[in-house]
C-alpha cells in the first residue's frame, strides 16, 4: 500500500494542479495574490501510514488529514471557516499558512471525490439556478467531518468545528453534520485557492475547495463565532478532516 501511494504521488500532484474545469462551477477571477506561485509538492513519510506534504499531514489508513491553524476571530460576522492570512481574514474563523494545493493533493491521495452539487450550472456566463446531477457515490465520498483540536490549560480538547459557530437567525449552534469537499478550478495554471486564499467557506463560493452544504449557507449575516466556546484570538489549533461516512466493520463469520 505504501509503495502504491508513493507511486501515485507524482500523478496526483499533477492532477491536483490541473483539475478539470466543470461547467457547473462559475469562473471567478482570483483576488489579492495574482502573482502567487504554486510550490512543487514534496512528500515525506512519517511512519507506516502517515505522510506529510508541507504542513499537511495525512494518514492512508484512516484517511485523516491534519493541518495547523490559528483562531482568527472570536466575534463578528464570519463567512469563511478557513482562509490564508492574505485571504479574506476579516471574515474567517481560522487562518492558516498551509499551501492549499498540498491540502488538495492529500484529498486526492486519500480518494476523496469532489462534488459540484452546490454550484449552479452556467449558461453564457450566467447562473441558471439548475444544479448538476451528482451520483450518490460521489456525494458520499465528498462529505467530510471537520474537527478542531487545541490545548486548553494543559488538556487536549477536540470538538466538531460546527460547535464553535452559531446561527443568529435560529439562536443555535451550526447544525451538526458534514462539510463538502468541492475541489476548485485551475486558472492560468494556478490552483484558485492558492490565489484567493479561500480554503473552506460557510457561504458557498466556488473559489474554496471546501463548502458548507447545510441550511443558511447562502446567508451573509447569520454566522458568528460562539463566544463561550471559541478560545482567545491567536490560539494555535489543529484542524482534522475525516470521512463523514465511516466504513462499516465486516460481520463476524
Amino acid at each position: 500500500m505504501i509503495t502504491r501511494l508513493l507511486i501515485l504521488i507524482p500523478a496526483c500532484a499533477a492532477f491536483a494542479l490541473a483539475e478539470e474545469v466543470t461547467p457547473s462551477t462559475p469562473s471567478t477571477p482570483p483576488e489579492a495574490t495574482e502573482n502567487a506561485k504554486t510550490p512543487v509538492p514534496s512528500v515525506s513519510q512519517i511512519d507506516e501510514n502517515t505522510f506529510k506534504i508541507g504542513e499537511v499531514t495525512f494518514n492512508q489508513k484512516n484517511r485523516e488529514i491534519r493541518f495547523p491553524c490559528k483562531v482568527n476571530l472570536t466575534e463578528g460576522l464570519i463567512e469563511y471557516l478557513i482562509v490564508l492570512q492574505q485571504g479574506k481574514a476579516h471574515e474567517s474563523l481560522f487562518i492558516t499558512e498551509i499551501c492549499p494545493t498540498h491540502l488538495n493533493l492529500a484529498f486526492k491521495l486519500l480518494r476523496y471525490t469532489p462534488s459540484p452539487e452546490l454550484f449552479s450550472l452556467m449558461d453564457e456566463g450566467h447562473m441558471t439556478g439548475i444544479y448538476p446531477n451528482v451520483s450518490p457515490t460521489t456525494k458520499s465520498r465528498a462529505r467530510i467531518d471537520i474537527e478542531v483540536e487545541w490545548n486548553d490549560n494543559g488538556t487536549t480538547r477536540r470538538l466538531p468545528v460546527n460547535e464553535w459557530i452559531q446561527n443568529s437567525n435560529k439562536n443555535i449552534t451550526m447544525t451538526a453534520g458534514p462539510w463538502l469537499y468541492t475541489g476548485a478550478d485551475v486558472q492560468a495554471g494556478k490552483f484558485i485557492p492558492d490565489l484567493t486564499g479561500d480554503i473552506a467557506a460557510i457561504m458557498v463560493v466556488p473559489t474554496a475547495m471546501i463548502n458548507y452544504p447545510g441550511s443558511d449557507n447562502g446567508e451573509e449575516t447569520v454566522w458568528f463565532p460562539l463566544p463561550n466556546r471559541v478560545p482567545p484570538l491567536g490560539t494555535p489549533t489543529t484542524l482534522i478532516i475525516t470521512p463523514h461516512f465511516k466504513p462499516q466493520p465486516l460481520p463476524k463469520p
